[in-house]
This record gives C-alpha cells, structure tokens and sequence, in this order.
C-alpha cells in the first residue's frame, strides 16, 4: 500500500495479531504525513530509540495535556537523542491547528485510515455510558533502535505518564531491563 507521496504504508495486521504487540516484536512500519504534509517513516528512525504514542483526537483535554506534557519534556527526550510522534485519526490540518494553538513541539502524525493505530492494536472496542463503540485506545509504544517495541503501555492515564516514559527510556538506554 502506498501513501500519496509513493511511500510504502504498512500493511495492515490481521486482527487476532492487533493486540498482541509486546516488547521484543518488530513494530509495524509506518509512513504517515506529519502536520507540515511531510512523511515520516519508521524505518528511516532505525539505528535510534523512537516514542510513538497514540490518541484519540485533537484539542480534547486529555488529549492536549498528554501533547503538552510530551512537548514540555521534549529537551529531556531530545537529550536522549529520542523523538517523539503522536499519531491520532485527525488530518494534517487539524494537527496545524492543534500544534500551533497549544504551541506543541512535538510531531503529530495523520493517520487517518488508522491502518498504523490498528496494526498497533490501538483501535478497540470502547465503552461509554453503557453504549460500545470503536476508538483509538491511548498507547505508547517505546521502539529500540532495532526497530523491536522495548515498552508497551495500554490505557495510559496522562498525569505522570512522560515521567514513565522517559524512566523507561533511560532504563533501556543504559542497558538494564524496562
């Protein structure tokens, strides 16, 4: 599958692999168009750490304060030499608008036919007064430079969770077990 671009798109997972993703697997390949419209792929971050993480939709509140949070630590991951990218179901346009009204410092990435967010497993079914419907479950996902999931988080909850993230991430990087 090709992006607009040319660019090869992952494929899509079957969907009794979607939420099997653990530490130690590959992670599913992505190019995805950032709010700018330029294409970022996974395979092109190899030989570094990468945090991907995944979220619902743009200029919700939890959603803005876990942006936020990961733009307000992006010095410690850039220390780190670690980007970070999150990706949601909303359009390059909406993430401009997001990205410049909250000021984020992060690159958000489209994906808009969730085929990334799926192969993820990030795509559930969710719950919300008493009524089931399909979402984006927020996830983030920590990739070696091997381009190998190191760390999985599931249902994040925002309040402490970048301190999470980068605890793990210095764990990793200097060789002990997440």
């Amino acid at each position: 599958m090709r992006c607009d671009s040319g660019t090869l798109l992952s494929s899509p997972v079957p969907a009794s692999d979607m939420s099997e993703l653990s530490a130690g697997m590959p992670a599913p390949d992505f190019c995805l168009p950032d709010a700018d419209e330029e294409t970022v792929c996974l395979a092109d971050l190899r030989g570094a750490y990468a945090v991907v993480y995944f979220y619902p939709k743009d200029n919700t509140s939890g959603c803005t304060l876990e942006a936020r949070s990961f733009s307000d630590a992006r010095e410690a991951f850039a220390r780190e030499e670690t980007p970070v990218f999150g990706i949601s179901p909303d359009s390059t346009a909406s993430h401009r608008r997001f990205s410049d009204k909250h000021n984020l410092s992060i690159r958000l990435l489209s994906d808009t036919e969730r085929r990334t967010i799926e192969a993820y497993g990030a795509w559930v079914t969710k719950k919300m007064y008493g009524r089931e419907y399909m979402g984006v479950e927020r996830s983030t996902f920590i990739i070696d430079p091997e381009g190998k999931i190191a760390a999985v988080w599931r249902k994040v909850k925002v309040k402490g969770h970048v301190d999470a993230v980068m605890a793990t991430l210095e764990e990793l990087k200097a060789g002990r077990p997440a």
